[in-house]
C-alpha cells in the first residue's frame, strides 16, 4: 500500500464498517482513512486498573468489575432499568434510563461485567448511569489497557466502543502503509523544531505508559504541540487566501465626501478626540482606493466608534453609494437606527430599517426602496444579507459586534454590490477588545484600527462586589441614587439560553423591586418584547420617566443613557468577562462618579474569584479581554459557535498563543517558497468549512 493511498482508502476497507456507519462517519466529517486517523481524541481515561467498589469515590470516573446481583425495571419520573453490581467488598448500583429488552435479558443476575463510569451519589447509595460495559466470559481473565482509553467525539447511534475499534484498525492500516503524508516540508519541521507527523498521530492516539492523563493538553505531549502549530498554520492561509482573492477584486473608490462631513462636524456639540481622527483617516485612505477595504475597529467600550463609522458611512454615500449597518440584536440595530436618524436625517440622506420582525408591507417597501436606491443607509439585524434584499449599489458594509456573528454571514454580505459588479468595503467593528492573539488568528484576514482613548468628561465606573445575602443594602443604594435625580440598571442573568426562561427570571425581578421600590417607576426590557414595546421602553428610560430598569443582558451593547450612574448585575459570575465589561459599560456616561455592584451568589469557585477580582480592579477593556481568553479560552471569549472557522480541532489559542508568531513566519515562507504544500494543508484542517472562505 502506498503512502498517498491513506487519503483515498474507504472506511468500508475496514472490517464492520458497512454503508450504515459510513452515513454515521460522514455527519462527522470523516469519509477516509485519512480523516479517521485526524479525528482526534477530546480526553483520556485511565482503565489501566479496576477499583474495588468500596474504595470508589462520589464524583470519580472508576472502572469496576464483579457479578450482577439482581436487575429490575424501576417507574418513577422516569423508567429506568436498575442493575445491582456486587464484588468482594460492595454493591452499587448501574442505572440505565435508555435500554432494550435484549439490553435487560443479557444483564441477567449471576453475569460477570467490567464497567466503567462517573460514581454518583443515588437513593439506595452509589449510582452510575449509563456505564460504558463489558460482559466477561465466564473463566476467563480479561487483561486490563496498558495504555489510557480515548474517548473521541461521535454522533448518535456510535458509540466509543465501535469508535475506538475502528480508530485502531486505522492505526494498522497505518503502519502496513509506511506512515502519513506530510503536507509540511522537512525544511519547516526542522526550521520550527515540530515532532514528525505520522509519530505525531501515534503519540495522541495512543499516549506513552508514563504520559499525564492531562496528555492532550500537556505542554510534554510534542504531537499534540505538532498538529496544533499545523491546524493554527492551515486556519492562517486560509484566512490570508480569503483576503488575497478579495483584494483582486474591484471596489468602488471614494474619493467625494468632505462637504458633507464638514457640514455634519458642525452638527456635534462636541470635538472628536485624536484618537477618533486618525482612525478615520485609516479607513478613508483605504475606502478611496479600488482595493476592497477589510478593517477591524476596535475600540473600548464607549470610546465613539459609531462616531467613525457615521464619518465612513459619509464618504461612501457622498460618491453615490449605499451602506449597510448589521447589528447582532434588535436593541442595538434599533439604537443605530434612531442615532443615524438624528444626524443624517437633516443632511438629506434616507435611513431604512429591516429585521426578521418588519411587517411585510413595510419590509416590500423597504426591498423597493433598496432596489431603486432610494434607501442610502439601511441599518438592521442579520435580515440584511438574506437573498431577496438587492442593493442598486452597496459602496460600503459596517459590521458592529463582530464576534456575534458567524464568519460566513459577515463574507456573504460581500457579493451584494450591485452596481457594475463591484465589491463593498467592509468596516467590521467590535467593542469587545480582542487579544492580539486572538486578532492574529480569528481576524488574519482584516486589517487593525483601534481607538486607544476615551472621550473627555467620562468617569471611571468604581465596582463592588456584594454578596447577595446584602440583597436588602443594595436595593437600598438603588432608592437613595434615583431619589438623588439619577437612574439605574439591574441586569439579570440566567445561565439558560431560553428568552423565556431570561424573560421570567427579569419579570419576577421587576415584580420584586416594585414592591420595595413603591416611589419609583420601574420599568421592564427583554428580549420577547415587541420592537415598538422595547422602544417605548428605551424612551421612557431616556428621557427620565423610569428610574429602574430592570433588564435581560439585551441591554450590553449600544445603550446610551448619561444619567443612569448605577448598575446592578445579578449572577455576574455566571457571564464572561468581555460581557460584564459591556454591561458595565452602559454607565459611566455622564460627569456623575458612577457605581457598579455585582451581585454574586456564595460559595464562589477559585475560577470565579479570580474573574470577579479582574472585574474590580481593572477598566481597560483590551486587559480584562487577556484574562478572559486565560481563565475561559477562545470559544468562550468570541462564541464558538459564531466564529465559523474558530472551532478548532485540536489547537487552543490560549494555550498555543506563543507559537503564533512562528506560525505567522511559516505562512509566510510556505506561501513564498512551497505554494503547492498550501492547498493539500488547508483541506486537511479545514475541509468542508472552505465554503466560509468561498461564499
Amino acid at each position: 500500500m502506498t503512502t498517498q493511498s491513506l487519503e483515498s482508502l474507504p472506511l468500508t476497507r475496514l472490517k464492520g464498517v458497512g454503508p450504515a456507519l459510513e452515513r454515521k462517519f460522514s455527519q462527522l466529517g470523516i469519509s477516509s482513512i485519512e480523516d479517521l486517523l485526524f479525528h482526534l481524541p477530546l480526553r483520556y481515561e485511565d482503565r489501566t486498573r479496576i477499583t474495588a467498589i468500596r474504595q470508589a469515590r462520589l464524583g470519580e470516573f472508576v472502572q469496576l468489575e464483579g457479578q450482577i446481583g439482581s436487575t429490575s425495571v424501576q417507574f418513577g419520573r422516569r423508567r429506568s432499568l436498575q442493575c445491582v453490581m456486587v464484588d468482594s467488598t460492595g454493591i452499587i448500583h448501574l442505572r440505565f434510563f435508555h435500554f432494550s429488552a435484549a439490553q435487560k435479558n443479557a444483564l441477567a443476575e449471576g453475569v460477570r461485567i467490567r464497567c466503567y463510569g462517573e460514581v454518583r451519589r443515588g437513593r439506595s447509595g452509589p449510582e452510575i448511569y449509563h456505564p460504558e460495559y463489558r460482559i466477561l466470559k465466564a473463566g476467563q481473565e480479561e487483561p486490563v489497557p496498558d495504555t489510557f482509553t480515548a474517548v473521541y467525539p461521535t454522533t448518535d447511534g456510535l458509540q466509543q466502543g465501535r469508535m475506538r475499534g475502528v480508530i485502531s484498525q486505522a492505526l494498522s492500516l497505518l503502519d502496513q502503509a509506511g506512515g502519513l503524508k506530510d503536507c509540511l516540508p522537512p525544511e519547516i519541521t526542522r526550521q520550527f523544531k515540530l515532532f514528525g507527523l505520522t509519530e505525531s498521530i501515534r503519540l495522541i492516539h495512543r499516549p506513552p505508559l508514563d504520559a499525564p492523563l492531562e496528555w492532550m493538553n500537556a505542554d510534554t505531549n510534542p504531537g499534540a504541540k505538532r498538529l496544533a502549530f499545523e491546524e493554527l498554520l492551515a486556519h492562517r492561509l486560509c484566512m490570508r487566501r480569503f483576503k488575497t482573492l478579495y483584494a483582486q477584486r474591484r471596489a468602488p473608490a471614494l474619493t467625494e465626501g468632505g462637504e458633507l462631513v464638514k457640514q455634519f462636524e458642525k452638527t456635534l456639540p462636541f470635538e472628536l478626540t485624536a484618537s477618533q481622527r486618525q482612525v478615520s483617516a485609516e479607513i478613508e485612505a483605504d475606502l478611496m482606493t479600488s482595493t476592497p477595504m477589510l478593517r477591524l475597529l476596535q475600540g473600548d467600550v464607549g470610546s465613539g466608534k459609531t462616531l467613525v463609522a457615521a464619518l465612513s458611512a459619509l464618504k461612501c454615500l457622498s460618491s453615490g453609494f449605499q451602506v449597510a449597518l448589521m447589528a447582532p440584536t434588535e436593541i442595538l440595530a434599533e439604537q443605530h437606527c434612531v442615532s443615524f436618524r438624528a444626524w443624517f436625517e437633516p443632511l438629506g440622506i434616507r435611513v431604512g430599517w429591516l429585521s426578521g420582525k418588519t411587517r411585510a408591507a413595510e419590509r416590500r417597501q423597504v426591498l423597493q426602496e433598496l432596489t431603486s436606491g432610494e434607501c442610502q443607509l439601511l441599518i438592521g439585524t442579520h435580515a440584511l444579507f438574506q437573498d431577496q434584499v438587492q442593493y442598486k449599489s452597496l459602496g460600503l458594509i459596517i459590521v458592529d459586534e463582530q464576534h456575534r456573528f458567524g464568519v460566513h454571514q459577515r463574507l456573504s454580505l460581500r457579493d451584494k454590490g450591485g452596481k457594475d459588479r463591484l465589491s463593498p468595503h467592509q468596516l467590521v467593528m467590535t467593542a469587545t477588545p480582542i487579544p492580539r492573539t486572538l486578532a492574529m488568528s480569528a481576524y488574519a484576514d482584516l486589517e487593525c484600527s483601534v481607538i486607544s482613548e476615551l472621550p473627555p468628561g467620562r468617569t471611571p465606573v468604581n465596582t463592588a462586589l456584594i454578596s447577595n445575602s446584602r440583597r436588602a443594602q443594595v436595593t437600598e443604594r438603588i432608592l437613595q441614587a434615583c431619589n438623588s435625580g439619577q437612574q439605574a440598571y439591574w441586569v439579570c442573568t440566567l445561565i439558560e439560553e431560553s428568552e423565556q426562561l431570561q424573560a421570567q427570571a427579569a419579570e419576577a425581578t421587576a415584580e420584586s423591586l416594585r414592591s420595595k421600590l413603591q416611589n419609583l417607576k420601574v420599568g421592564l426590557i427583554h428580549g420577547r418584547m415587541k420592537t415598538a414595546e422595547k422602544q417605548e421602553i428605551m424612551t421612557g428610560f431616556k428621557q427620565g420617566d423610569i428610574h429602574l430598569l430592570v433588564a435581560t443582558t439585551v441591554i450590553e451593547v449600544g445603550v446610551d443613557v448619561p444619567n443612569a450612574s448605577l448598575m446592578v448585575i445579578e449572577n455576574p459570575e455566571r457571564l464572561g468577562l468581555a460581557q460584564l465589561h459591556q454591561l458595565r459599560g452602559r454607565v459611566g456616561r455622564g460627569s456623575t462618579q458612577s457605581h457598579c455592584i455585582m451581585l454574586y451568589q456564595t460559595p464562589l469557585s477559585e475560577n470565579s474569584k479570580k474573574r470577579l477580582t479582574v472585574m474590580r480592579e481593572s477598566t481597560d477593556g483590551f486587559f480584562i479581554a487577556e484574562q478572559d481568553l486565560e481563565l475561559r479560552g477562545p470559544g468562550q471569549v468570541l462564541g464558538t459557535q459564531q466564529t465559523g472557522l474558530m472551532t478548532f480541532r485540536i489547537a487552543d489559542i490560549g494555550r498555543d498563543s506563543l507559537m503564533l508568531d512562528d506560525v505567522k513566519r511559516a505562512s509566510e515562507e510556505l506561501s513564498a517558497r512551497y505554494p503547492e504544500s498550501v492547498d493539500p494543508l488547508i483541506r486537511r484542517w479545514i475541509g468542508e468549512r472552505l465554503e466560509f472562505v468561498n461564499v
